[in-house]
């Protein structure tokens, strides 16, 4: 089993942030891409209190998993960030673009902000360890259930997260957004914490 600890070792920042892409290029990619300026906009804005890192017995990072809070998100960054790593024009579209894939906001259940666990150590328990960490902070915070968006396209997550005891609540389709982001739709899935 990983050892999971809140947040992530400084000096495996670069690692969150390669984690975190090879889980959601296929999905931020065409907005957030080239993979070079996305690496270095990752690196600039994962927030390390906003999450729970998955580390072997060797101290590696093998996996991430982040949250939102009235005070930030695990992979935000903001106009400024933006700004800074893709110029004036590249920052107004793509807060456009990324403002209206998550702009909601959910004070009633817990959000988790990405799970991203390395294609190695897929279907060895650190998903499950990652996912306990967030329910145990869930609580803390008082939560009675988490939340969590899953893109149509990603099967394997959707069925982790069913074992888990997510329950799907809803479906929203993209519509034209598709053309941009590479998939149709994104499901609520909630867990009680009761």
């Amino acid at each position: 089993m990983p050892r999971v600890i809140r947040g992530f070792p400084e000096a495996q920042r670069a690692q969150a942030a390669r984690l975190y892409w090879e889980a959601f290029g296929g999905k931020l990619g065409a907005v957030l891409g080239p993979e070079k300026r996305a690496l270095a906009f990752l690196t600039s804005v994962l927030r390390s209190d906003h999450c729970f890192g998955a580390l072997d017995d060797q101290g590696r990072l093998i996996g991430v998993a982040g949250f939102k809070s009235p005070q930030g998100a695990f992979a935000g960054g903001g106009f400024n960030r933006l700004r800074a790593a893709y110029g004036l024009p590249g920052a107004l579209w793509r807060s456009l673009a990324l403002w209206a894939l998550a702009h909601e906001v959910d004070n009633h259940r817990f959000l988790i902000d990405g799970i991203a666990v390395t294609r190695a150590e897929r279907g060895k328990g650190v998903g499950h360890a990652l996912i306990a960490a967030l329910c145990a902070e869930a609580r803390a915070r008082g939560y009675d259930a988490i939340r969590l968006e899953v893109i149509d396209t990603n099967w394997r997550a959707r069925a982790l997260y069913e074992r888990e005891g997510f329950v799907a609540t809803q479906t929203e389709r993209l519509g034209l957004l598709s053309l941009v982001f590479g998939f149709r739709a994104a499901t609520t899935m909630v867990r009680p914490l009761g």
